[in-house]
């Protein structure tokens, strides 16, 4: 038969039960892995020159554009170039009739003799009078007009010499030539049309495309904060000679050949309050076409101690607040909440919030937050700075 303990001897073994049991629990616990330190690639932040771009939007346009145009009135015979090929300057595109300027032309050149025979009469004449008029063989008045009408003979041919000239500038542009050398497009006129009648009839546009222009339009504001950072010494200046230009094409590829600014306008368009820069790209292949939509990344100026962090390494609140995480002397995360810049390649240039020599979070932040311990690992290299380009 069990023995049946006294009511109080059973509380105190139920008790020693319950301590027995809660130091099993204890020791359980202690056994359990206790979660590893994350471990984190963070960046260390060393300042250099960085230069400041700006991506700004505009189109492409040929740096010279020359209508061709009769500029005598007549029959087009025939189109002597190749539509959307290369010309050179002088090249011979068109040919009008000339028949009619051959005419002219001879007309003036008889007209031309006839004053110099006529000038000729008359020069002998008043040499004649000249002599006479010493002898008192002739008079006076007889020698002034032998002497009025040489004068006029030798306007005559002036003249004449004129009008031949601009006959032959006529029988000249019946042949039209290139103004510039580059490209021609499609023909205006075909063969039999009449031109040039009541006033220059277009024939076709050439266009200079190597090398080309990039104009874009930048804000006043942003333009007003960059002076304003240049005076007080926080960037400097980048010649406009010098700057560099990298152009990003309208399917978003980055064009191959470098560019660089050429010049800013010298006044503001006041419906946009924007102004224009120019800057310039050699188009050796002709992949760039005037009108095409393109964004420009110029570099306006260079910040001699800048520092930039990787895009990744940046976080957003719900607010969109740009904040890294840093790592401090403990290696514990703290949260820094920073002012961004310009990007930089796949960096961004870190205008405030941050010091040289500290330690940037670079991977592994989706598993640390602020106040966490972390291990670095042991390859993370030391930030190396670019400039944008």
């Amino acid at each position: 038969m069990p023995t049946t303990l006294p009511p109080r001897l059973r509380g105190v073994a139920l008790a020693a039960l319950f301590a027995l049991s809660l130091a099993g629990c204890d020791d359980a616990a202690d056994l359990q892995p206790q979660p590893p330190t994350p471990q984190v690639r963070v960046e260390t932040l060393q300042p250099q020159a960085l230069a400041i771009s700006t991506e700004l939007s505009g189109r492409i346009l040929a740096p010279r554009t020359a209508e061709v145009r009769a500029r005598v009135a007549g029959v087009v015979l025939k189109r002597v170039y190749r539509e959307g090929s290369d010309v050179k300057q002088g090249d011979v595109l068109f040919l009008i009739d000339p028949a009619p300027f051959k005419a002219d032309y001879d007309s003036a050149r008889a007209v031309l003799a006839k004053a110099q025979a006529s000038v000729y009469q008359a020069r002998l004449q008043e040499q004649r009078y000249r002599q006479l008029v010493d002898d008192k063989a002739v008079s006076r008045q007889e020698y002034d007009n032998a002497r009025a009408a040489f004068l006029q003979a030798d306007a005559a041919v002036a003249e004449a010499k004129a009008a031949l000239e601009r006959a032959r500038l006529n029988l000249g542009y019946a042949t039209v030539t290139a103004p510039i050398a580059g490209r021609i497009g499609r023909a205006l006129v075909t063969e039999g049309a009449l031109v040039g009648q009541n006033e220059p009839t277009a024939l076709a546009t050439i266009q200079q495309l190597d090398p080309i222009h990039a104009d874009v339009t930048q804000s006043t504001r942003e333009l007003t904060a960059l002076r304003r950072a240049l005076r007080a010494g926080e960037l400097q200046q980048v010649d406009e000679g010098q700057a560099r230009a990298s152009l990003i094409q309208d399917d978003g590829s980055v064009y191959p050949l470098p560019g660089k600014l050429l010049f800013s306008d010298i006044s503001v368009d006041p419906s946009t309050n924007q102004i224009t820069l120019r800057s310039e790209f050699p188009n050796p292949q002709l992949d760039l076409l005037p009108g095409s939509y393109v964004r420009v990344r110029l570099q306006q100026a260079v910040q001699r101690d800048g520092l930039s962090v990787p895009q990744r390494a940046v976080l957003r609140d719900s607010a969109g607040v740009p904040k890294v995480l840093v790592v401090d002397d403990q290696a514990r995360i703290s949260e820094r909440q920073v002012v961004l810049g310009s990007a930089q390649g796949d960096r961004w240039v870190v205008s405030e919030g941050l010091r040289a020599g500290e330690r940037v979070v670079v991977e592994g932040l989706q598993h640390v937050k602020a106040g966490d311990q972390v291990q670095i690992a042991a390859d993370t290299p030391s930030i190396v700075q670019h400039n944008g380009q």
